[in-house]
């Protein structure tokens, strides 16, 4: 039973049709990430003391997700109360509001809220008020990109609790706002009490009580459209294939896209500076595709043994300067890279020994800092792959990536047949000089006006 191209399809293959296409819409909405399959922000709670109503317990978020990390202006952290919990203090965060704490006399809690949420500290903090790994004004980074800093701590103090490991009841209906949605946590499980090494490495103590929170991310969650797209050239052809039309919301859908400035417009920093008071949300500059970061790659060069690439990342959100932003690329010829200039590069092999996945991103204090749309708005830099005569070829588009992620979301590629095409005579052509100079000028004029 089956159909072709040229026949009326039979009701079950139909039927087929249709569950195979739900079931891809249902994926591309799911927290699994494919290129990072164990990624999560782990929230483990530890309690180290018992005091007279209640537990002293230091809170820590592990990020373990390999390119997602957190920006400013950083985490913010909920949940509810099973109880009548009170905060009487915290070292190393604060929660937002107090609540309520009429009911006390004397001493005032730090917090009487059933649903608190809690920031950290920012940068400067006095030493009294912090602990380790806190007061980074709740800026996480990837494990990948940097393991020291993806981790964050905070101790509180909480009263009108259990005094026992039976007595206490786990907070329940966590939230993580990074700074925004996106994050769905699981409920808290009680697990085996952590062990904590002295620092003489001759002494091991344990937590008295210990539960984990996980918590998932999902980009159709954070935000309804792509926050970012590709846009593709090569030397072997003039064609520049731009990012599809409409990729991250329309123009004349402002309900979509949001609001868009024309980079002509006169007087334009006073436009930026007073569109809107929710810096979260991007303005960004009038597109065809509306995408707040384009990410073009470009096919450069053909040597006799190497070929070269150029990657350039455009920022055209005025609301955002990206620090510390990662690429992450899937492209088959990575298991050859020779060279990159000017970024940091990581292998991730998600899919075991195959290596064609990598983590791209800037040297610190001179290109990991993505400015906001405006001339200075762009970070780039070129690769050089060593040629595998057993699998490399220009042909059916083989030299472009699989699929580009910027920050950990999923860009916008452009369809596949349009993807520049080689000429007639093949990859051993050779390029007259004009015509890779003509391929150079387009490019330029595309970044200059585009």
């Amino acid at each position: 039973m089956g159909f072709s191209l040229f026949s009326k399809p039979t009701t079950p293959c139909i039927v087929l049709f249709l569950f195979l296409l739900s079931c891809t819409c249902f994926t591309s909405t799911d927290a699994y990430d494919p290129l990072d399959p164990n990624g999560n922000i782990t929230i483990k709670w530890d309690i180290i003391n018992w005091t007279p109503d209640g537990y002293v317990a230091v809170v820590t978020m592990n990020n373990f997700q390999q390119y997602r990390h957190i920006a400013a202006p950083g985490w913010s952290l909920g949940w509810t109360w099973a109880r009548k919990e009170v905060i009487w203090a915290m070292v190393g965060s604060q929660t937002t509001e107090q609540g309520d704490c009429s009911k006390f006399k004397g001493n005032v809690p730090h917090c009487c809220k059933k649903d608190p949420t809690v920031v950290d500290l920012l940068p400067g903090t006095p030493y009294n008020q912090q602990i380790a790994n806190c007061c980074r004004g709740g800026v996480l980074s990837s494990y990948a990109q940097d393991p020291t800093n993806a981790v964050a701590s905070f101790q509180v103090s909480v009263g009108r609790a259990g005094t026992t490991n039976k007595t206490v009841k786990v907070p329940k209906n966590f939230t993580l706002k990074a700074p925004g949605p996106g994050y769905t946590c699981g409920p808290a499980k009680v697990v085996r009490p952590t062990q904590f090494i002295q620092p003489d490495k001759r002494r091991t103590t344990q937590a008295l009580m210990t539960w984990n929170v996980t918590c998932t991310y999902s980009q159709f969650l954070a935000q309804k459209t792509p926050t970012c797209c590709v846009s593709l050239s090569s030397f072997y052809n003039e064609t520049i294939v731009p990012c599809p039309t409409c990729a991250c919301g329309c123009q004349t859908n402002a309900s979509q896209s949001g609001s868009c400035v024309n980079p002509n417009t006169p007087h334009l920093a006073s436009v930026v500076s007073g569109n809107g008071k929710n810096n979260l949300s991007p303005l960004v500059q009038c597109t065809s595709h509306m995408c707040p970061i384009r990410i073009h790659w470009h096919v450069k060069v053909n040597y006799k043994e190497y070929w070269r690439v150029k990657v350039t990342i455009t920022n055209f959100n005025y609301r955002m300067n990206y620090s510390d932003w990662n690429l992450v690329v899937q492209h088959p010829n990575f298991e050859n890279i020779t060279q990159l200039f000017s970024f940091n590069y990581k292998s991730l092999n998600p899919y075991g020994s195959i290596n064609d996945t990598a983590m791209l991103w800037g040297v610190k204090f001179y290109n990991d800092f993505l400015n906001q749309a405006g001339p200075s708005g762009n970070v780039q830099s070129e690769l050089l792959f060593r040629k595998d005569k057993s699998t490399f070829t220009f042909d059916k588009g083989w030299a472009f990536p699989h699929r580009i992620y910027f920050n950990g979301d999923n860009c916008v590629m452009p369809s596949p047949d349009a993807y520049p095409w080689l000429p007639n005579a093949g990859s051993r052509q050779e390029v007259s000089m004009f015509a890779l100079l003509m391929t150079s000028l387009v490019v330029l004029v595309f970044y200059t006006y585009i």
